[in-house]
């Protein structure tokens, strides 16, 4: 059965990522994918199998070295992009973001027109995912997670990776959302309303529909209320000062008089 599924895999040119071949094949030995026959171990399917065997047995490193052999002694074979991304997983489950993230790239460039594309982008996003830091710090790895989902689903609507990126992208906009609404919080403390109302206003306009539009309507309302007051204030300082200067200028110049009229 495992090998026919392979054989209409392969003739169909779709190329499923190690993650989802294991799901797909719940735990069956990997050689199961060529059926039952003997492969031959230098073959590209022989070496394709040893590396699915040592990656479902978490040797990440050894089953990368089983697939890049497969992609540089076998390129032109079609189990050399099923290799490729193998590889990508293989340091995507090895918890090597950085690296999986460029081999991922990498391969997007190289298969720009592969079925597998969607998969690899979404990838990437979890790549830089599993690296974002708590809201009270640096979010450039949440920004970089929620633009590649975006352009995911903006690029292959249609495609199922688009819909698991759907859910994992309102769950980053919420952590931005949130890191906008600790910053505004602190400047709205500091009593510095106006850059408040501009976190205030940036959450309103960017994270709609994320749960916090009542939460973003009242704080949007207190900072206006407070930058109100402290216009207000600012404004009758100003006017005391005026009506201090009038009154120093005009108790001058009847000074002024006094002096001219002794003379």
């Amino acid at each position: 059965m495992h090998s026919q599924i392979f054989r209409k895999i392969m003739k169909l040119k779709i190329v499923l990522p190690v993650l989802l071949l294991l799901f797909v094949l719940g735990g069956c030995s990997f050689l199961d994918i060529f059926g039952r026959r003997e492969v031959p171990k230098a073959s590209p399917e022989g070496i394709y199998a040893k590396a699915a065997e040592e990656y479902k047995d978490g040797n990440y490193s050894k089953a990368r070295e089983y697939f890049m052999r497969v992609k540089e002694e076998y390129p032109l074979h079609d189990i050399a992009v099923l290799a490729e991304i193998g590889a990508a997983d293989s340091f995507y489950s090895d918890n090597d973001y950085v690296q999986a993230e460029a081999a991922y790239n990498d391969f997007i460039s190289l298969h720009p027109v592969s079925e597998n594309v969607p998969y690899a982008i979404y990838q990437m996003g979890m790549c830089h995912y599993n690296q974002m830091e708590a809201i009270d710090r640096d979010q450039t790895e949440t920004t970089k997670a929620k633009n590649e989902w975006e352009k995911l689903i903006a690029r292959y609507p249609e495609s199922k990776f688009a819909i698991m990126a759907g859910k994992m992208l309102k769950e980053v906009k919420q952590r931005l959302a949130k890191r906008e609404f600790y910053v505004g919080k602190f400047y709205l403390k500091q009593k510095k309303y106006k850059a408040a109302l501009a976190r205030f206003e940036k959450i309103a306009s960017d994270y709609k529909n994320v749960g916090f539009d009542f939460e973003i309507e009242y704080y949007v309302n207190e900072a206006k209320a407070k930058l109100a007051e402290e216009e207000k204030e600012k404004l009758e300082k100003e006017n005391k000062k005026k009506d201090k200067k009038k009154i120093e200028e005009e108790k001058a110049k009847k000074e002024e008089e006094k002096k001219a009229d002794k003379k």
